[in-house]
């Protein structure tokens, strides 16, 4: 795994200091530094720029979008010049018995393809090393020497987890449609509910099925920044958050805990189908919204009340 890229040292803060009742108790001057707001947008534009300038993390965007070519072309070889891969409308897999009739099903099957574990893996890699691999290298307590900087921190590397989360959707996305429009023909599509609408809603629909799946990860987004504030390890956090994410994976599955599948942040995943369906149906889009929001705010202030209180040496 790569190291984080190395950050300047932050300034002292201009200004005299003077003592206070000659007590020898340093109080700051009239141009010594306040502390900033909580949202700083050259800070996020500063995790951004780190977090995209990682190889680490070009290597995983670039995996990502080598999965969609990966089934394009083997729904085209199976089906040859004419013929029709098994399946038909539904959710997941069956998204590849629509491709070869229209190739924007290929964003559908690829995002279905990724959702349970593609994605999710990658999102748990950089969130579980943001805070991590900053105290691993001995680059985290320069970011904190700024007033009331570690909640503006925190704030500032989950909010570039988030976009990491969108970015590495519209990869797939974008990867999906190059693919679908190169290999199979485009048009007008025909939704799961049977209605047929132009190609231009059809992209707006992919679209809002991108955006819906990026929202699907921001509980795991949470959930490995607060595995990142518990030690100074990058790669333990990886690992655990990656691992944490097979056993949420794993419990999904066994049907004898059906109680609690509707607790688990992957259970209304594939609830992105819902959208192409006319009138669209919203109880498992906004439930699924909704339980996202539960995860962030747990395990946000679990991060934050972790972070804020731990004693920086590193």
């Amino acid at each position: 795994m790569s190291r984080p890229e190395p950050r300047a040292e932050p300034a002292a803060p201009a200004g005299p200091v003077r003592a206070a009742g000659g007590r020898g108790r340093a109080e700051p001057g009239p141009l010594a530094r306040r502390p900033g707001p909580l949202w700083s947008l050259g800070l996020f534009r500063s995790e951004l720029s780190v977090t995209f300038r990682r190889l680490r993390t070009l290597v995983l965007l670039a995996v990502l979008a080598g999965i969609p070519p990966l089934i394009g072309i083997a729904v085209r070889a199976e089906t040859g010049d004419g013929g029709t891969a098994g399946g038909g409308g539904g959710e997941g897999p069956a998204f590849i018995g629509q491709i070869t009739h229209n190739g924007l099903f290929l964003v559908f099957a690829a995002l279905a393809a990724t959702l349970p574990f593609f994605l999710p893996m990658t999102v748990g890699v950089v969130a579980g090393d943001s805070i991590a691999g900053e105290a691993g290298a001995g680059t985290l307590r320069y970011l904190l020497v700024a007033p009331a900087g570690r909640s503006r921190l925190l704030l500032a590397k989950f909010t570039a987890v988030l976009a990491f989360c969108l970015a590495a959707t519209l990869t797939v996305a974008l990867s999906a449609l190059a693919t679908g429009a190169l290999l199979f023909p485009l048009g007008e599509v025909t939704l799961l509910s049977g209605t047929a609408v132009p190609l231009h809603e059809g992209l707006s629909r992919a679209l809002a099925i991108a955006v819906a799946v990026a929202a699907s990860l921001a509980g795991l987004a949470a959930l490995g920044l607060f595995v990142s504030t518990l030690t100074d390890s990058g790669v333990a956090a990886m690992a655990a958050t990656v691992g944490l994410l097979i056993a949420v994976q794993i419990v999904g599955a066994i049907p004898q805990l059906d109680a609690v599948h509707p607790y688990l942040f992957t259970h209304h995943w594939m609830s992105f189908a819902d959208l192409l369906r006319d009138p669209v149906h919203w109880d498992g889009l906004l439930g699924n919204l909704a339980l996202q929001g539960v995860y962030a705010a747990v395990f946000g202030s679990a991060a934050w009340a972790r972070f804020t209180g731990r004693d920086m040496t590193v």
